[in-house]
């Protein structure tokens, strides 16, 4: 059977590496926590980029929107001249 002395030298030994893991963990511990804030101020920055590219698409789909009306207000106009030279001409005919 061990005397006190050796299982006293045991709990003592085995304390000090425990505090050595303690000690460890702990520098893990912070080295996370920092590696999550970095990583929290990426997804935010991530975010903020994603919202201002939103933005910018639906200020050009806007944007494609009323150019695709105005050409085809263009392209009604046109018509709609043509189909008046169109009358002017039956008109000159009809007065023949």
């Amino acid at each position: 059977m061990p005397s006190v002395a050796e299982q006293l030298n045991k709990i003592v030994d085995k304390t000090e590496r425990l505090i050595e893991l303690c000690a460890a963990l702990q520098e893990e511990n912070d080295l996370l926590k920092l590696e999550s804030e970095a990583l929290t101020v990426a997804l935010d920055a991530s975010k903020a980029k994603t919202k201002e590219l939103e933005e910018k698409l639906r200020v050009l789909k806007l944007a494609k929107s009323f150019s695709e009306t105005n050409e085809k207000s263009l392209d009604i106009k046109q018509k709609i001249n043509d189909f008046v030279q169109e009358i002017d001409k039956c008109i000159v005919l009809l007065k023949k």
